[in-house]
């Protein structure tokens, strides 16, 4: 190995193995042995595991279809969004693990997981669901409570008497 004794030396070399900085990352689809793509998705203290395969469009969240888990309409809509994004739906058949937190919380972390395994099984989907925010992980998580009060910031009652 040769010693490098001016920046241009460095950037010699930096060409010569092909850590060019304009070189545009290159992401390839990642499957496991049964051709499905995995991902974990992270909101608030929810963990979704999450697993795609082409299919008919079933849902399954902790063994139960997506309609009994998710009751709510605004859950399952949060849910779909990736898809519709990528007009991928009805397409995809999606198992999904979550634990932590609440149903709130999982629906989130089931939509970043989603998000993150549709572009692993189709990287040219990346670009689209990264403008809409969806492969970030929401960083707010709940405040710890503070000593000498009743919550995080709530004061106890106070009484001049």
């Amino acid at each position: 190995m040769a010693t490098l004794q001016s920046l241009a030396d460095l950037n010699r070399a930096n060409t010569q193995t092909g850590n060019s900085e304009n070189e545009a990352p290159v992401h390839v689809q990642k499957l496991d042995a049964q051709g499905r793509a995995y991902a974990t998705g992270k909101r608030k203290d929810a963990v979704a595991r999450v697993w795609i395969k082409p299919g008919k469009g079933e849902v399954v969240v902790n063994g139960r279809p997506v309609e009994t888990y998710f009751a709510r309409p605004v859950l399952r809509m949060i849910l779909r969004q990736p898809l519709e994004i990528a007009g991928r739906v009805d397409q995809y058949d999606i198992t999904v693990t979550v634990k932590g937190g609440g149903l709130s919380g999982q629906a989130g972390a089931v939509r970043h997981g989603l998000s993150k395994a549709l572009t692993y099984y189709e990287p040219e989907l990346r670009s689209p669901l990264k403008r809409e925010g969806f492969l970030t992980r929401d960083p707010r998580v709940v405040e710890r409570k503070k000593y000498g009060r009743k919550k995080a910031r709530r004061s106890f009652q106070f009484s001049k008497r």
